[in-house]
């Protein structure tokens, strides 16, 4: 069925009302990584990709939590009104609605945000879950921590704050490329995150990242087990894992 837009934006600010999606085997391949953003931080390097984020930039929200999923991207810049005038008509420059409108059970949202004041707040999280979304990346901060740790949806983050963006930021497209952290992102490319950071992976080089993570994945897997297996020190060094 297609999806029709809120209105909240106009419509040529939506680029794209369907992800281009990866197929199923390439997601789960990478969800089942065993150090999931580590390894693909080294594929990415061997591969000449730039795509990692570290927590300290983004950090989780909710510790312990990691997601694959492709990126439903949305880009907020500063409000065109003063604040306050915005505020007294009520002329919100919020649409990520529109973004949660298109979501698709699994889908990451991948905000272009501002620091200083809220991106998202928890009601919007609370859709975004109830929407199916697996989670979401915010280069900015947010508002309503407790809410998200109530919840458990594990989003990523610059920081908190009290301040509303309704009268402070203007979301001025939905399914575009947007920019995290340094890091260029289109619609439908792959998030992955867990405590050590975030990494995108552009989707039409998904398939050679998980090819090259795999390798990387099952050297790191083996070396564990020599470790363990009581390996000297001269041995581990020596023998070529990946």
């Amino acid at each position: 069925m297609s999806k029709t837009p809120l209105g909240r934006l106009p419509r040529e600010a939506i680029r794209l009302l369907e992800l281009p999606r990866l197929p199923k085997d390439i997601l789960d391949g990478f969800s089942v990584l065993v150090d999931l953003t580590g390894t693909i931080s080294d594929a990415l390097d061997k591969l000449g990709i730039v795509g990692a984020i570290p927590a300290a930039e983004l950090f989780p929200v909710n510790p312990g939590k990691r997601l694959v999923g492709p990126a439903l991207t949305v880009r907020n810049v500063k409000h065109s009104l003063d604040i306050h005038r915005a505020a007294l008509e009520n002329a919100s420059g919020q649409g990520e609605s529109e973004a949660h409108n298109l979501a698709e059970p699994g889908d990451v949202l991948v905000i272009e945000g501002i620091v200083g004041c809220s991106n998202m707040g928890g009601q919007s999280a609370t859709t975004g879950r109830r929407q199916g979304e697996a989670g979401a990346i915010v280069d900015g901060s947010i508002r309503d921590p407790d809410q998200y740790r109530e919840m458990g949806w594990p989003v990523w983050c610059r920081g908190f704050t009290p301040i509303t963006g309704k009268w402070r930021t203007q979301t001025v497209e939905v399914n575009g490329t947007v920019m995290i952290a340094g890091v260029l992102v289109k619609p439908g490319d792959l998030v992955c995150a867990d405590n050590a950071g975030t990494c995108f992976v552009p989707r039409e080089r998904a398939a050679d990242v998980l090819e090259v993570a795999r390798q990387i994945d099952a050297g790191d897997t083996k070396r564990k087990q020599d470790i363990e297996r009581g390996a000297s020190v001269g041995d581990l060094m020596t023998r070529q894992y990946k």
